[in-house]
């Protein structure tokens, strides 16, 4: 029963974040500018919320809802709306929202429950993400690779970077990890920039100033391992 609600939570989560906004601040990974509505066969899940969870962590720090907002960051109104679940949030907050409670962002995402976890190629689920500005093309696809393996001290990712018209550097608590896999892509870090090809990787403090982004008018498919 655990394992399924794992897996219904994470697929809600999943789902429920579908468009990113122009906020400065982060990455492509872990943009926390769009906050989605959780769709009506989510709201209808029997399975425990992020919401749900973390009220119940919050409440057992002693935190007030304006207390846990200050500490994060985050805005105490969308806070009591994921308590409510009403919406979720995006990777960026729910990052921010780890720290602020001593979490791994595994914890929030999906919670494993397995001592290791094998995802078949033909298994993964791919996640798109198109960006908000129509304009901009920021659109880009992940699957995650060990959603079920508890404890974990990373977050790996297959993901496909589209052709895109972002310039925005950010920065962020974490260490990334990327090898570039098809395609070329193009990376910023501090005050140094590369295009990495197939077999090429770069690993980096994500407190650095950097992007990531596909080099050229073709896509770019890479392996990203984030430790937040």
């Amino acid at each position: 029963m655990e394992s399924d609600q794992t897996k219904t939570s994470y697929n809600t989560f999943r789902e429920a974040i579908d468009d990113y906004g122009d906020d400065k601040g982060h990455d492509l990974l872990t943009d926390p500018t769009s906050v989605a509505e959780i769709t009506t066969k989510a709201a209808k899940d029997q399975s425990v919320t992020h919401g749900v969870k973390l009220k119940e962590i919050r409440e057992s720090h002693g935190f007030t809802v304006e207390e846990l907002a200050q500490k994060s960051g985050l805005n105490a109104d969308s806070l009591k709306l994921m308590e409510a679940g009403e919406i979720l949030l995006p990777l960026g907050q729910l990052i921010k929202l780890s720290k602020a409670l001593s979490l791994k962002m595994s914890d929030v995402i999906a919670t494993g429950t397995e001592s290791f976890t094998i995802v078949r190629a033909d298994e993964r689920q791919s996640v798109t993400r198109l960006g908000a500005s129509k304009q901009a093309r920021r659109g880009y696809e992940y699957e995650s690779l060990a959603p079920g393996k508890k404890d974990r001290l990373i977050e790996p990712f297959i993901v496909t970077l589209h052709p895109s018209d972002d310039d925005d550097k950010s920065s962020h608590d974490g260490q990334e990890f990327i090898f570039v896999l098809d395609g070329e892509m193009e990376a910023f870090v501090d005050d140094h920039n590369a295009v990495l090809k197939p077999g090429d990787a770069i690993y980096y403090d994500s407190t650095s100033i950097h992007l990531v982004r596909a080099y050229g008018d073709k896509p770019a498919r890479i392996l990203a391992i984030i430790m937040s």
